[in-house]
């Protein structure tokens, strides 16, 4: 079954085909980063109208790669979470071009679709595995049975960690995306020159918190000489804080669920740091640890298109109604076996 799959969920507008023989065969990716790095932030009405304008050209340049229009069997879409008016835009196209070529059209889940990005890659995890999904607007862990089978096992209570980054960089003055760049100066920064929290990591559980994170930053650096090499200290003082935090609660998690997978997902999941303390934890612990390309670690289609071709392909679809949801708990999502419409 050859799928389309759109995302527009935020600040990336994305398209691609997959086939569920011959696997992803076309994907393009349009940042907004420059349309909102004057804001400091994502704009959403800014981002709506982007959607609009970058949509098409990409997707008749993925249908041109993938051999065209009438070899699509079925159109899948971002419809949640996200940001509602972006949401439509590719909700619109989408249940569009499906009613256009009389063919079946879902929307999915934005946080499953990275979730199950790692099946994108060659040799991809075998069910069961412990995901960790870290984004800029998300913090989760989860065990992963199958296609719609999660058990949400902590997430965050406040700030996601790619928030944390975004916000600590904005205080060290870096630009919009604040995470890359706050990574990049803390490659410059000296161990131990400050030290910051772990929250939550001197209690049990594996949920998250890291607003407090920001606030110890503030206070280290209140009333000092800020030069390049102090930001750069506090930089890397706090993105090993982050660091360590994610992967305690990654070991407790594999520890409490003796799975021997771990899949770590999401754009934080780009990070040097986090993948080099990962794959060491893992191989001490003698777990395989699996990641998505970079490329299909941040938002993209790809993994969209893939996921859309599974639950399709189950038989699964939804009616002519636009799906948007700003906000979508992954506790109701359901196994495509169930035969339930999302």
């Amino acid at each position: 079954m050859r799928i389309l799959g759109l995302e527009t969920s935020c600040d990336e507008t994305a398209a691609a085909v997959y086939d569920g023989n011959a696997g992803l065969l076309a994907h393009e990716v349009y940042s907004q980063v420059d349309l909102h790095a004057a804001y400091g932030g994502v704009v959403p009405e800014l981002a709506s109208r982007d959607h609009l304008r970058k949509l098409l050209p990409l997707l008749r340049k993925v249908l041109d790669a993938a051999g065209g229009s009438g070899t699509i069997e079925g159109v899948a879409y971002t419809s949640g979470p996200g940001l509602v008016g972006a949401l439509l835009v590719g909700a619109s196209v989408a249940r569009s071009l499906a009613y256009a070529w009389r063919v079946p059209c879902l929307g999915v889940h934005h946080m499953e679709g990275h979730l199950l990005a790692p099946l994108l890659e060659p040799e991809p995890p075998e069910f069961p595995f412990v995901a960790l999904l870290v984004s800029g607007g998300h913090t989760l862990l989860a065990r992963v049975e199958g296609i719609g089978r999660y058990e949400v096992l902590g997430s965050s209570l406040d700030d996601a960690a790619g928030e944390a980054f975004d916000k600590t960089a904005k205080l060290l003055g870096l630009g919009y995306p604040g995470g890359p760049q706050l990574a990049a100066l803390a490659e410059r920064g000296r161990p131990d020159v400050f030290r910051f929290p772990r929250p939550l990591t001197e209690r049990p559980g594996l949920d998250f918190s890291f607003s407090g994170l920001k606030t110890a930053v503030v206070v280290a650096l209140r009333d000092r000489e800020l030069d390049d090499q102090a930001r750069a200290d506090a930089a890397r003082a706090f993105e090993e804080a982050v660091v360590d935090t994610l992967v305690i609660k990654c070991r407790r998690a594999l520890e409490a669920t003796e799975v021997r997978t771990l899949v770590v997902a999401g754009g934080v999941g780009a990070n040097r740091r986090l993948r080099a303390r990962v794959r060491a934890m893992g191989e001490q612990a003698g777990v395989r640890v699996v990641y998505p390309r970079v490329e299909f670690c941040t938002d993209n289609a790809a993994m969209i298109a893939l996921l859309g071709h599974l639950r399709l392909a189950a038989g699964q679809h939804d009616g002519l109604a636009l799906r948007a949801r700003a906000r979508w708990p992954m506790a109701e999502l359901v196994s495509p076996s169930g035969a339930t419409p999302l």
